[in-house]
């Protein structure tokens, strides 16, 4: 890993009098560390785990993380971000609870239950899958079509529900992005729970918002076609609105006549009804350009009202109050070399735990106690520095890093 800045330089804004003061976690999405930082970016914890992320990373009530491992077993792992072992973590990092799947991706949801429900890829029959609409003819895979299934886990490892896409999807309504390639229907990137059961689902592919009904299976909400472009992790709100990262990728206007007319360029967060249709909360930049990330990201509502935002490609992490004025931001100085993006600072998500979350009750958050030693660039550190990362870090130095 290659640190940029000490963290506590990376607070660029802090108000402390209008921000949700706690700890933020995050995880370099190439990496295998793990950081918990204060309000004013000090690491009070870290963990070093044996393998990447697959998606995110939470923690849970008694203060253990949740998240998916990648194993490098996985045979889906080409179509997107995945893993093979959801685990439960403890404080030091000991695998406390594990569950093997290969087809796990993306995302999970830690159910009120106890349970996890999962996001899974599943084959779709060939029959279905012909009458698929949308995406770049000829791009399908040899061996078929992959699409969306949801999994329900009990503590003890057993499926307690199950869900298939591709029985409950149309291909006359459910339209694949002109732009992207036929290998998933629908891709779905974040998913949550309503009170009810009912869950929400992103569907990346589909530039779509869905509501499935727990009971039955069916569909019974989409929102998106025109509005969204490839959004990520819907989080269900208090009053039954949604909240969601619109990425703003592949976002195509209602003349359908030129799909590729896009209206890239620019990403926002929303809350949406989903008993009217409409957005009643919307967060974008003044400078429309100058809040971007085409990929993953994600946002979550904190208790004083306002939104913890993550903008994944930029490594930034900002808070924002309901009148979109920013009131703490954070830029990740934890570089990773990962082959399709070069030195990133890149954070799948990222998460606020207040002063008062009982997994916190008792641990050891000091910042005195951790040491952050930095790694001069071009030099080795504690082992010599291979040549590949040599010639890497001197082009960082020429660049200005």
């Amino acid at each position: 890993m290659y640190i940029k800045q000490r963290p506590e330089q990376s607070v660029i804004i802090y108000d402390p009098s209008k921000a949700y003061n706690g700890y933020t976690l995050f995880a370099p999405h190439a990496s295998m560390d793990v950081f918990l930082i204060n309000m004013k970016g000090q690491v009070v914890h870290h963990w070093k785990m044996p393998t990447t992320l697959g998606s995110d990373v939470r923690l849970l009530p008694n203060g253990n993380q949740i998240r998916i491992h990648k194993t490098g077993e996985e045979p889906t792992a080409f179509l997107g971000t995945g893993g093979k072992e959801l685990v439960e973590v403890d404080w030091q990092g000991n695998v406390v609870w594990k569950y093997e799947d290969l087809y796990m991706h993306h995302d999970f949801c830690c159910m009120k239950n106890g349970n996890t429900l999962l996001n899974r890829y599943v084959k779709i029959p060939s029959e279905i899958s012909s009458k698929v609409k949308g995406g770049i003819p000829g791009t399908e895979l040899e061996d078929g079509m992959w699409g969306a299934a949801f999994q329900e886990i009990s503590s003890d490892s057993k499926v307690v529900w199950e869900w298939f896409g591709y029985e409950h999807m149309d291909p006359e309504i459910d339209v694949h992005c002109p732009l992207c390639r036929r290998t998933i229907w629908g891709y779905v990137n974040g998913l949550d729970t309503f009170p009810n059961g009912d869950i929400v689902a992103s569907f990346r592919y589909l530039n779509t918002l869905a509501i499935i009904d727990r009971q039955n299976g069916k569909i019974k909400w989409r929102w998106g076609t025109h509005e969204l472009g490839h959004q990520h992790n819907p989080t269900v709100q208090g009053n039954g609105n949604i909240l969601a990262f619109d990425n703003g990728y592949h976002r195509i206007p209602p003349d359908e006549r030129n799909p590729t007319h896009l209206t890239d360029g620019y990403s926002r967060v929303i809350e949406v009804n989903p008993k009217t249709n409409k957005i009643e909360w919307e967060y974008k930049a003044d400078n429309l350009h100058g809040f971007y990330s085409a990929v993953c990201s994600g946002a979550e509502r904190l208790p004083n009202g306002n939104t913890l935002i993550c903008e994944s490609t930029s490594g930034r992490i900002f808070e924002v109050t309901p009148e979109g004025e920013i009131v703490w931001e954070f830029i990740s100085p934890f570089y990773e070399f990962k082959s399709s993006l070069g030195w990133t600072n890149f954070i799948f998500r990222a998460h606020r735990y207040g002063s008062d979350f009982p997994g916190l009750k008792g641990k050891d958050i000091d910042p005195d106690s951790f040491e952050l030693v930095l790694k001069e660039k071009g030099k080795p550190g504690s082992e010599e520095a291979s040549e590949s990362e040599k010639t890497l870090l001197s082009r960082l130095g020429h660049l200005g890093y």
